[in-house]
């Protein structure tokens, strides 16, 4: 099979955000008790937070931590979560059928993510809670003093403001499985309210209005319209949510990168079609604030009791790859798509994987997502692509090879990320990088491997885990590579 790219100065796509490379800690599972928080554990530092999952942490460079759900979110009070921990109350969590203590809120969760070298998206209760609790929530984390919620702030031991800017209004409010869930008219009223009194709160914060858990919802997108007709004046970004998993078909599954294109390219729609009608000169952008692979067809039921094991997805090279499809076609929306959250970072359908008591280590999800992170910064350009396409199921014709090219004019560099699908035909895959003048690849790497089962563990932590290829020097800006069969690529080059 045979590929060619051009990669082409000037066919600029948008800048890419920091926050595109954002995740999500909700206090379900384990991600919180014993993923991020383990006082007694050998490398816990303090405050009890576990210093080897703050190192992986920090090498993913997470622009933004979604916290605290999730379907938690929708019958959370906040409150419980602040003050001295032994008066904190225990609370039944009835979104996920446990027990939680409240021994992590608000304040140890901005200590935690300024250790990782993140900042915190906080989110607000729109089920059970009140505009006034959201209001209330932005005055203790960002006022800085001389008020009854700021006050009790700088008594709990935090004199500095957490200034939190980024602010989600809810959780899936479209789902029926939702505490307290609405329908878009009456979410589109309680969310406009809301932002009024936040934004009366703190005029610097930014806020993320619900739009569809899923393209698979009967009311998408019809929805995101009427939200947005209630908010758009006041909202700064419209979620969605997408989750994929392998129904039996591998190459369905590694073409899930279509359906998340067209995800997005129709609420991008939906928010133009709203700013058309609105007169309006704003553009609204997308939070695409969950979004993995997750296999949902598993069911865990479980007792009531704290921090259960569920959710505890344990991910293939396969899954790596078809991650690394959907981690391109975020990079290829730069231009709209500006934040964008890994659900989720610890333990729950997660990069991140603990045991209490034992070691950490880096699932297949991982690799493809540190790419991304650590050299998808600058630029997006609109690569010029010739592949030959292949058939599936559910896609029908979708390309076998795709492309995300990223200029980073001040450092110097093109990075280029290649995800063949195939799973028997290499692609003998030209790159044109003529328009940039000289250049050298600098580095190569490929995730790949004859098991497409393979997994990480405690006991065999590389067993997935990308390799160095040898570098190739081109003529006249044109490189010329083969592809293996199911890889993902990454490809460096310098630029006068």
């Amino acid at each position: 099979m045979k590929s060619k790219v051009t990669v082409v100065k000037e066919f600029t796509n948008g800048k890419v955000d920091d926050k595109l490379f954002s995740s999500f800690i909700e206090h379900l599972g384990r991600a919180v008790y014993t993923g991020i928080y383990e006082p007694g554990h050998e490398t816990a530092d303090g405050q009890g937070f576990r210093r080897d999952v703050i190192d992986m942490v920090k090498d993913l460079r997470v622009g933004l931590v979604r916290y605290p759900g999730g379907n938690f979110l929708s019958g959370y009070n906040w409150k419980d979560g602040i003050g001295p921990r032994e008066k904190r109350p225990v609370r039944l969590d009835r979104a996920w059928h446990t027990v939680e203590t409240n021994q992590i809120g608000i304040d140890e969760f901005a200590d935690w993510a300024k250790k990782a070298g993140t900042e915190v998206m906080a989110a607000v209760n729109m089920g059970t809670g009140t505009v006034q609790d959201a209001a209330d929530m932005v005055e203790y984390c960002n006022h800085p003093s001389g008020t009854a919620w700021s006050d009790l702030r700088i008594k709990n031991g935090h004199r500095e403001p957490h200034a939190i800017k980024y602010w989600c209004v809810g959780n899936e409010m479209d789902g029926p499985w939702q505490i307290c869930h609405l329908d878009a008219v009456d979410y589109g009223k309680k969310a406009r309210e809301a932002i009024k009194l936040m934004k009366w709160t703190d005029d610097s914060i930014k806020t993320i209005v619900c739009g569809s858990a899923s393209s698979s919802m009967p009311t998408y997108p019809e929805w995101d319209r009427i939200v947005l007709e209630h908010t758009y004046d006041l909202a700064d970004y419209i979620s969605i949510h997408r989750y994929f998993e392998n129904k039996g078909d591998d190459d369905d599954f590694l073409a899930s990168f279509y359906d998340m294109d067209q995800f997005i390219k129709t609420s991008i729609a939906t928010c133009d079609y709203v700013k058309a009608l609105k007169r309006s000169r704003k553009e609204m952008y997308l939070s695409f604030d969950e979004w993995n692979i997750w296999y949902q067809s598993k069911k865990e039921p479980h007792p009531w009791m704290e921090a259960p094991r569920i959710l505890e997805d344990h991910y293939s090279l396969l899954d790596a790859l078809a991650f690394g499809g959907m981690a391109i076609t975020l990079l290829n929306h730069a231009d709209r798509v500006k934040v964008a959250c890994l659900a989720q970072l610890v333990n729950v359908i997660a990069p991140v994987f603990t045991e209490p008591g034992k070691g950490a280590y880096k699932q297949s999800i991982y690799f493809p997502f540190r790419d991304i992170s650590v050299y998808g910064r600058g630029t997006v350009l609109t690569p010029i692509s010739k592949v030959q396409n292949k058939v599936t199921n559910e896609y029908g014709e979708v390309p076998a090879v795709i492309f995300s090219a990223v200029h980073d004019e001040e450092g110097g560099t093109v990075t280029v990320f290649a995800l063949n699908t195939s799973k028997t035909e290499s692609s003998e895959t030209e790159i044109d990088l003529s328009s940039f003048g000289d250049t050298l690849m600098t580095m190569r790497t490929e995730l790949s491997g004859s098991d497409l089962s393979a997994k990480n563990s405690l006991e065999r932590p590389d067993a997935v885990k990308p390799a160095d290829v040898p570098l190739c020097q081109g003529e006249k800006g044109v490189y010329t590579v083969s592809l293996k069969p199911v890889s993902w690529n990454v490809l460096r080059f310098r630029t006068k």
